[in-house]
């Protein structure tokens, strides 16, 4: 039995061992720099900035899948969820926890009047891009990534 439900402060060790097999699967285990102590700051102080849901498995107790978003206002499009990570544990792959854990967050953003969800996924990712496709998303060639790191 997996249970979806909103991520809590202690949860925050476990997630960040998804965040890290996440990183790991999309060969950049490197990137990943932010503290615990950060991580839990910027998602459970008095101004968070991200929220998540999680999908812990009944009987273990042990979190298997994350779903982390963050606000993302846009000038054409008004408030909406940025879905900055989506991670089912490799254990627990194709038992459709993927699909709980995204429908739910497409709940939490039509409750929040959300215009909708973004996010990116790795051009070969092929599993996660046929995921998506389910639900009908459009996917954007035309603009380039770009960031600063400091």
């Amino acid at each position: 039995m997996i249970l979806i439900r909103k991520a809590k402060k202690e949860d925050c060790p476990q997630m960040m061992n998804l965040v890290n097999e996440l990183a790991l699967f999309e060969k950049a285990p490197q990137e990943v720099t932010v503290t615990l102590q950060h991580f839990e700051a910027s998602g459970f102080s008095e101004t968070p900035v991200w929220w998540a849901f999680v999908a812990e498995d009944d009987e273990t107790k042990k979190l298997v899948a994350l779903g982390l978003y963050y606000v993302r206002y846009s000038t054409w499009k008004g408030q909406r969820m940025y879905l900055e990570d989506l991670i089912v544990t490799e254990k627990y792959r194709g038992r459709g926890i993927g699909k709980m854990l995204f429908e739910k967050l497409m709940e939490e953003a039509k409750e929040k009047k959300f215009s909708g969800m973004a996010w990116q996924a790795l051009d070969w990712n092929t599993p996660a891009l046929d995921f998506y496709k389910k639900y009908d998303a459009k996917f954007d060639n035309d603009w380039v990534n770009c960031s600063i790191d400091f």
